[in-house]
């Protein structure tokens, strides 16, 4: 998956609308960002901004808004309902795709110290990223607030993990921290009983319910209450009546999705719901959703129907709002709701967008691109589909229903090759724009000269590490094939025979770009290895694919039999 970060920052001003508007604009002046939401409160005199994007661009965009943050709001005048110790109070990121938590806590580190060091504000790591146990919990660093920093600043166990152990008067401190995506979360009852439905929050909330004998709190030795845990690790619940749709909810707060994912959340207010004989009949997601919940909880529901979750991402989500009822009390629109379809540039993917007729008149026409590298791409998308295709009409059909994990395995393996290479489609393009844009740089001077003479270099590259993305991602396909060919379903073993044939074709035709993009290199060190790699890849696509058609064959001699 595309790397995407997201980033909500709190502002410690939330009346000024020329301040909060600056800031929002510090934010979007940084390519690539999608500001998704601006959240002001006049009571609390807070701030919260959400915006999401590729990592190093997100940490662009922070660093501008902290620095505006701390050039226009003074501490000094601050006052609000909310607890607050810095102008940029408190600066989560979330990793919401293709990014790794030591990835995400590194660009928090990186953050920190930029901060620390151009804007001397001192800045605490936290959550995930905290250098010690006791600085995990954002409310024990805010202890004492703004004032209370004048002087807890310069104790030992203070010192800040970045930028100068100094009370900054203006800006105050800043906290900086990696934590988990909160997905604020209700699940409809058929009752308006607030108690029932705390009930079963108590049932699935990770605090679960006091434990009682004769009506009273059963103690421990040292005198608290004994907790009975509920069934949703990183779960906060509780049951409320929503007088607009007439019915209880449980509202929740998930703030693990790893330990706890959304379909795990609603199987476990069905059950406890069930057992106190009541229904769920819906759910409703409140904000903003990253995309891989939804795919997870759409798998899950395919699943226990004993079928192939080896569909598209489109079908995917489609299941998991129909099973999860997220249209229930209103339409849920996905485009909307998701955070990655929200953030998405339509640029990036304007041909596989493209009605397939459309598509194929432009490649038609005299426009230089698209051509043969995204011919290519497609190809080898056609023939990973073609596999999942394949492991989906085999799910069920061949080997029961204790085959169906096996073939379903398959198809999902085929899905994703599929969804690598139809973005290559664009990519491919792409990198063919960025050598066209190379050439028109300025070169009427010799530093000038030397910065186009680089970015040509620097884009032929790309262009023909592009293509060689497309043989690498195509070649994945072939043992799916092999394997669905010699064990799949009999009655559509030509499209794996024909999934092979686009593969090769995909190989081969991105061969020849790789092959007259090296020709302009004059690194022999990288030519060579990209060279290299390109012939291995097509003595491998050729041995795969004369593997596929024979299996074919022989399944068809013996059907003919």
């Amino acid at each position: 998956m595309r790397p995407l970060l997201e980033c909500v920052p709190n502002f410690s001003e939330g009346r000024d609308a020329r301040i909060i508007g600056q800031i929002a604009d510090a934010i979007r002046s940084v390519s690539g960002v999608r500001l998704l939401e601006v959240d002001p409160g006049a009571s609390t005199n807070r701030t919260v901004m959400t915006f999401a994007g590729p990592p190093d661009e997100v940490i662009e965009a922070a660093y501008q808004a902290i620095r505006t943050a701390a050039e226009l709001i003074d501490m000094r005048r601050h006052q609000g309902e909310h607890p607050r110790m810095g102008a940029t109070d408190v600066c989560p990121l979330v990793p919401l795709s293709g990014i790794s938590w030591e990835e995400a806590i590194q660009y928090a580190q990186d953050l920190a110290a930029r901060v620390g060091e151009t804007l001397h504000i001192p800045v605490y790591l936290y959550e995930r990223a905290a250098t010690r146990p006791e600085r995990r919990n954002l409310a024990h660093i805010r202890a004492g607030e703004y004032e209370g920093f004048a002087s807890k600043i310069y104790l030992p166990e203070w010192k800040p993990d970045y930028g100068p152990q100094e009370f900054n008067a203006r800006a105050g401190q800043t906290v900086i921290g990696v934590r988990d995506f909160l997905v604020a979360y209700n699940v409809n009852l058929n009752t308006r009983s607030v108690p029932r439905a705390n009930s079963v929050a108590f049932d699935v909330r990770e605090a679960g319910r006091v434990q009682l004998h004769n009506g009273k709190p059963v103690l421990d030795e040292a005198g608290q209450p004994v907790r009975i845990p509920g069934a949703c690790k990183g779960v906060k619940a509780i049951g409320w009546y929503i007088e607009e749709y007439g019915i209880a909810q449980v509202s929740a707060n998930l703030t693990d999705l790893e330990a706890s994912p959304l379909h795990v959340v609603f199987d476990a207010v069905c059950e406890s719901a069930q057992r106190r004989g009541l229904r769920v009949t819906g759910s409703e997601l409140v904000g903003l959703i990253p995309k891989q919940p939804l795919l997870d909880a759409g798998r899950h529901f395919l699943r226990k129907q004993q079928v192939s979750a080896g569909v598209s991402e489109a079908e995917l989500i489609h299941i998991a709002v129909k099973s999860l009822g997220l249209d229930e009390l209103k339409p849920f629109d996905p485009k909307h709701k998701v955070i990655e379809y929200l953030i998405e540039d339509p640029a990036e993917q304007r041909l596989t967008r493209m009605p397939v007729r459309e598509l194929a008149d432009l490649t038609a026409s005299e426009a230089p691109a698209p051509g043969g590298g995204s011919v290519a791409a497609l190809a080898g998308a056609f023939g990973a589909a073609l596999a999942a295709m394949v492991a989906n009409l085999s799910a069920g059909k061949v080997g029961g229903l204790a085959r169906v994990p096996e073939f379903s395995a398959l198809a999902e393996q085929a899905q994703a090759l599929k969804d690598r290479l139809l973005r290559l489609v664009d990519e491919d393009t792409a990198a063919f724009a960025q050598v066209m844009a190379a050439f028109r740089l300025p070169k009427d001077s010799p530093a000038a000269a030397e910065a186009r003479d680089a970015a040509i270099q620097a884009a032929y590259a790309q262009a023909a590490q592009t293509p060689l993305q497309v043989m690498e991602t195509a070649v994945q396909a072939y043992p799916l094939l092999l394997r669905l060919a010699q064990e799949g379903n009999p009655n559509a073993v030509t499209d794996a025979g024909t999934g092979a044939l686009c593969l090769h074709a995909a190989v081969q035709g991105a061969a020849l770009n790789v092959q007259v993009n090296l020709g302009s290199l004059r690194d022999p060190a990288l030519a060579a290895a990209l060279g290299a790699r390109s012939a291995e890849l097509q003595a491998g696509s050729q041995a795969a694919s004369e593997a596929v058609a024979a299996a074919v064959q022989q399944q068809l001699l013996a059907q003919a039999k």
